[in-house]
């Protein structure tokens, strides 16, 4: 395919009945408070206007494929052309909302790994489809078969998150601000609250709190199943990862494995306490943007054993059998101590203020102090016995956290340093962290709070060549 071609023309259908929801849904309440006879033709010619416009886009836009580069070009009243060398070309992902796949439609966005990106929007599915092969060399029927498929029973870790109280807390919040447009905010709340007949005020507050919750919960699986659904991963001949996924908006992510540095194995702790984790790629050039904050997620939240398993089959080794170097109990220490100043700031202050004005702090803040310190003790000790670190073959291995529990599976030749530092408190302790630079992922991942001698001599061992200077030095000065 060399030669010219335009974008898809069912693009005209697709932003005609977008503008037609945007203006129905805008239009609806102004017409209810101001019952304008201007709005229809309002709506009307908002659409059309819109339609003009995408026309125009679509009618002086046109791309082409040749053996060299891939080339989009504008000419209307600017002349504008962007290419891509092929032989840079990393990536080719396709998106399908709902009103795409209605028309038989996709975006196609290629990359190439440096922040340079084309996007031919849109295309017919099966053009989209051929033109990623065609960039990706790879033939649209070979595949080496799933590393990973979804499990409709994935979805009952949805609500094992922050995300289900703040979606229901958003819900109420949303409910409110409409009905503050139309001066009905506080009736809306009598009205909530009547809903529990003569019961005392406050239960009455604790049962409106456990609704938002229940309708955060109802959200968190809605969205869990509309990101995940059909979720399939896939190793492609040529050294590629497919992630494909969605139910209404379907989504197509590629990566290639030679930017791969390895995996992460997440665990959020309510996750975690159901014995489930999520799988993460640690590559170079992934993009991080709001459009696609999902780009570098493998496998969605699912029972460890498949997370595990799918790491390894990603990276190609074993984790089930990795001894993890454990440290010292001054780092439990550290962890108990900050983890209790965190937790009585707040009291403090509610007791300062309880003294000095109402005695409600006082409750309130030894309510606060019964509760958090508790919990600040054992998150501090769940902590500590999440820090470790090892190697497994060619891969570094760096677990720490407790609220997210974060297993680093990072390639040892993906290392470009390592940083170590050491506070006062660490250096009385003989204690140190040592963080491991990479140009992905995070781009820094830290061994905390362990051994200072142990870390150094580790770090200096599973990246040889960086640190055997500094590793050497304390050896020499003990024998002089």
């Amino acid at each position: 395919m060399t030669g010219w071609r335009r974008l898809d023309r069912r693009t005209l259908g697709v932003t005609a009945v977008l503008a037609a929801g945007i203006a129905v849904s805008a239009g609806t309440p102004v017409a209810i408070g101001t019952r304008s006879p201007w709005l229809v033709p309002a709506a009307v010619v908002f659409v059309g206007a819109g339609v003009l416009a995408d026309y125009v886009r679509w009618r002086h836009t046109r791309f082409r494929c040749t053996a060299e580069r891939l080339e989009i070009e504008f000419a209307f009243v600017a002349h504008t052309r962007k290419s891509l060398p092929r032989e840079r070309i990393r990536s080719a992902d396709l998106t399908a909302n709902p009103l795409h796949r209605a028309f038989g439609v996709a975006v196609l966005t290629i990359g190439t790994g440096q922040h340079e990106r084309l996007t031919l929007a849109p295309l017919a599915r099966v053009d989209a489809e051929a033109l990623r092969a065609e960039l990706l060399h790879r033939s649209p029927a070979a595949q080496d078969g799933p590393l990973a498929t979804f499990d409709p029973r994935w979805i009952r870790y949805a609500p094992l998150s922050f995300v289900a109280p703040t979606l229901g807390f958003a819900a109420f919040g949303g409910l409110f601000k409409v009905a503050d447009w139309f001066g009905a905010g506080g009736g809306l709340l009598k009205w909530l609250l009547n809903l529990f007949g003569e019961l005392p005020l406050a239960v009455s507050i604790v049962l409106l709190l456990a609704l938002a919750l229940v309708a955060g919960v109802a959200g968190s699986v809605g969205l869990f199943a509309e990101m995940w659904w059909h979720h399939r991963l896939d190793r492609e001949p040529g050294g590629t990862l497919r992630v494909r996924r969605g139910l209404l908006t379907t989504r197509s992510v590629t990566l290639e494995e030679r930017r791969l540095r390895g995996v992460d194995l997440v665990e959020p702790l309510g996750a975690r306490l159901a014995g489930a984790a999520r799988v993460d790629a640690i590559a170079t050039g992934v993009k991080q943007d709001d459009d696609e904050t999902e780009a570098k997620t493998l496998l969605p939240v699912a029972p460890r054993a498949v997370a595990a398993d799918v790491a390894a089959r990603v990276v190609g080794e074993s984790l089930d059998d990795v001894r993890l170097v454990p440290h010292p109990p001054a780092a439990r220490g550290r962890r108990l101590r900050w983890a209790l100043l965190t937790a009585l700031a707040p009291v403090l202050v509610l007791l300062v203020l309880g003294a000095l004005l109402t005695g409600v702090l006082l409750v309130v803040g030894a309510v606060l102090a019964a509760v958090a310190l508790p919990v600040a003790v054992l998150l501090a000790r769940d902590a500590y016995r999440g820090l470790g670190h090892g190697t497994r073959g060619r891969y570094l291995v760096v677990r720490a956290g407790s609220v997210r529990r974060s297993t680093a599976v990072l390639a040892r030749d993906g290392v470009l340093g390592w940083t170590v530092k050491q506070s006062v408190f660490q250096r009385r302790r003989g204690l140190a962290t040592f963080t491991a630079t990479t140009a992905a992922g995070a781009g820094a991942y830290s061994i905390r709070d362990a051994d200072a001698a142990e870390g150094l001599a580790f770090a200096a061992a599973a990246v040889p060549g960086i640190l055997e200077p500094f590793a050497s030095a304390p050896a020499e000065a003990s024998r002089a």
